[in-house]
């Protein structure tokens, strides 16, 4: 019914509403559309999301249109632009993304201050051992060795019984958590 008329009436009926005018248009011109959008390397929801558009932007501009006979050259050019500005978004979306990604910390790379703190924490550390009576210090530096001897050699070695080392051990672990916790080193 609308395929036989001209470009121009095709505009001015889909301005009054005419259903089979819009449809004409859309057929003659989706095409041409979806070409700008593949000439510009987008994807197909990205073609999708410019033809739509243009349409859209033909549906609020309709009454201005001048030149209803030039209708495929507006709509030609709203498409191109449309396709700029989704490129333009895209390439800063992304770029804000990759932005936003390089600010959050890398969990496999060490913190900063860790090194720092560490040594802050061996230093602490090191008073509160120093705080410690000689004969702990002694008997402690048996047990965080890697390879801790057994019981009965600490027993000879520091010529104590063999059912003294576990509550002595738990004393002396016991005083060093408070010194640890005097010099500001909460225990966890």
């Amino acid at each position: 019914m609308c395929q036989s008329l001209p470009v121009a009436d095709l505009v001015e009926r889909a301005a009054e509403g005419d259903a089979g005018a819009w449809e004409e248009l859309v057929a003659r011109f989706s095409g041409m559309i979806a070409a700008t959008g593949r000439r510009f390397g987008l994807d197909r929801a990205d073609i999708a999301e410019v033809e739509q558009t243009t349409w859209l932007r033909l549906v609020e501009n309709l009454h201005r249109i001048e030149h209803p006979e030039r209708i495929g050259g507006w709509l030609a050019t709203t498409a191109r632009r449309e396709c700029l500005r989704l490129v333009r978004c895209t390439k800063t979306c992304r770029s804000g993304a990759d932005q936003m990604l390089a600010n959050f910390p890398d969990k496999r790379a060490p913190d900063p201050d860790a090194h720092m703190i560490a040594q802050e924490e061996e230093a602490v550390v090191r008073v509160a051992w120093n705080r410690l009576k000689p004969r702990w210090r002694e008997f402690l530096s048996f047990l965080v060795t890697d390879d801790p001897p057994r019981y009965k050699d600490i027993s000879r070695l520091l010529n104590m019984p063999i059912g003294s080392i576990g509550p002595t051990r738990a004393r002396c672990l016991e005083r060093l958590r408070r010194l640890l916790e005097q010099e500001g080193l909460a225990s966890e």
